[in-house]
């Protein structure tokens, strides 16, 4: 479950709790596992892209503000997506606009406390934390017992941040922490919602109209707080980089990666973006992390993992128990 920083529209798609895995990646013979090394190399190609994008955001967010930073992205990100998607308005009834307002929003908190998360505090541990929305609601949507273990494996990586100093909360901005908690819960509703958009508009075009309407609501906050700095040409030109590294650029990937790659395996990816987040704001940022603060993330990634695996696991044991050879003998009890 990953989740990149402000993920990409496909992977919310591919992550969402009720989605239908493809068929077993491990099933696969020795030839197909190895045609799967492109399509990985894809998604985590998008990984990079994503935090690195968002290392970028945090490097211009002192000439444009957080708010700032999510408008360009948000605005740049809804320019591309309806130029290429060219979304029809017409044909939908009122529930339907309310589903696609309802992503919008949900876009826009989670990109805007996302944003306000990294100016505050290091990026890995801001991914790690927001990672907690949609793996709560793993947790929740599969009512399984053993993801109770993954959902105490998460918190054991969130306690262990918080009880030291450095990169722990002990050294990190409390309303920081905060604003990447509440990130994460946005995210959970963003999958809920990118989930219903998909199943009432066609192709992208719901996800094109609901960034339009995250950029429309991001608006006001930027003008507010960057004003005319969003017109400075270098602040532009590195707002639209940031969109096309953390949206469109992901967004091509991951789409090129799911033609051949089991959403199951591409959900368990994408459960690497806070080790990625971390590496970017290392390499970018010089954001250290200690040893605890690794393992911590560590622990928060295997519990991701380990509730995406459960949960795709489920449907193959209800299917191998009714079976073609059980179904005959049922029916002629």
């Amino acid at each position: 479950m990953p989740a990149p920083s402000s993920p990409s529209p496909v992977t919310a798609a591919a992550t969402a709790p009720t989605s239908t895995a493809a068929p077993a990646a491990d099933s696969a013979p020795p030839s197909a596992k190895g045609a799967l090394l492109g399509p990985v190399a894809l998604v985590i190609s998008a990984g990079i892209s994503v935090q690195f994008g968002a290392a970028l955001a945090v490097m211009i967010m002192p000439k444009a503000g957080a708010a700032g930073v999510v408008t360009l992205r948000l605005a740049a990100a809804a320019v591309v997506l309806l130029l290429l998607c060219r979304p029809k308005i017409r044909g939908y009834v009122r529930a339907d606009w309310g589903t696609v307002v309802a992503f919008g929003v949900a876009m826009a908190g989670m990109n805007g406390l996302f944003y306000q998360a990294i100016d505050r505090i290091p990026l890995g541990p801001a991914v790690t934390l927001e990672v907690l929305g949609p793996l709560a609601l793993s947790v929740v949507v599969s009512r399984r017992l053993v993801n109770l273990l993954w959902a105490g494996l998460a918190l054991g990586g969130v306690v262990l941040l918080s009880s030291h100093g450095g990169g722990g909360f002990g050294g990190l901005d409390l309303l920081g922490a905060a604003f990447a908690l509440g990130a994460g819960a946005m995210w959970a509703a963003y999958i809920v919602f990118s989930a219903r958009t998909g199943r009432r508009f066609p192709q992208a075009d719901g996800l094109a109209l609901a960034m339009a309407v995250a950029a429309l609501l991001s608006l006001p906050l930027g003008i507010v707080e960057a004003g005319s700095d969003l017109l400075v040409p270098s602040t532009l030109a590195l707002g639209v980089g940031v969109a096309v590294l953390s949206s469109v650029l992901p967004y091509t990937l991951e789409l090129l990666a799911l033609r051949r790659l089991p959403a199951s395996t591409f959900a368990i990816l994408m459960s690497l973006e806070p080790a990625i987040a971390a590496t970017a704001g290392f390499l970018v940022l010089n954001q250290a992390m200690s040893a605890l603060d690794a393992l911590a993330i560590a622990l928060v990634i295997a519990a991701s993992m380990g509730a995406v695996r459960s949960q795709t696991r489920k449907p193959t044991r209800e299917q191998t128990r009714k079976t073609p050879r059980e179904r005959p003998r049922k029916q002629g009890a």
